[in-house]
């Protein structure tokens, strides 16, 4: 948490919009190298005593102690999965787009992950909105802390601005083919397509 403080501090994050691992991989700061088993950012306990930003963050772990340190800031936090050819495609964004070709679906997590991912207490993003907001309130009063209210809040709308589970990108869907050179987005447009990019998961096996 101390690094990720010292990228708001000096600039290299914009805490004004939803921070997710395409924004923390921009900085150039962080690697990630996912033919290594690295799966995206996990933050660590260090620096949680200080940390003071309201931010909107999407990671892939985070302990207790780190979720609370964030939304005691005014924060909001989720845990989310990527597949590796999700990750592939967030590494260089610019080189994923002039390949030319439509931003994949993102996979759902693999069976010992959605645990994880769907329990509210760690923030998952498969979590039951509702269950999610309770565990925030059991959290403050654990720790001591008045929970800031999100719904009073003027960044209301960055705050509370969620991918959906299929995303990889936020404003972008899957299917759609981001052309750099003429700057426009092409979106798929057969039936069949437009059904396979849409569906959700909850409509698929797990």
């Amino acid at each position: 948490m101390l690094y990720l403080q010292k990228m708001i501090d000096t600039n290299r994050i914009d805490v004004s919009k939803p921070v997710d691992l395409v924004a923390i991989l921009n900085t150039g700061l962080y690697k990630l190298a996912p033919d290594q088993q690295q799966f995206g950012v996990n933050l660590t306990d260090d620096g949680a005593d200080i940390f003071n930003a309201k931010i909107c963050i999407e990671v892939q772990w985070a302990s207790e102690l780190v979720i609370a340190a964030i939304e005691r800031a005014g924060g909001v936090i989720t845990t989310a999965y990527y597949d590796p050819h999700s990750l592939q495609a967030m590494l260089n964004t610019k080189k994923f787009f002039e390949r030319g070709v439509p931003i994949p679906r993102r996979m759902i997590p693999p069976p010992d992950a959605i645990e994880y991912y769907s329990d509210p207490s760690k923030r998952g993003y498969l979590a039951d909105p509702e269950k999610v907001s309770e565990e925030r309130l059991v959290l403050a009063q654990k720790y001591g802390y008045n929970l800031p209210k999100i719904e009073d809040d003027p960044d209301y709308e960055m705050l509370t601005e969620r991918k959906d589970p299929r995303q990889i990108f936020y404003g972008l869907n899957p299917g759609w083919l981001v052309n750099l050179r003429d700057k426009v987005i092409l979106k798929p447009q057969e039936e069949e397509l437009v059904k396979y990019y849409a569906q959700k998961v909850g409509s698929l096996r797990v």
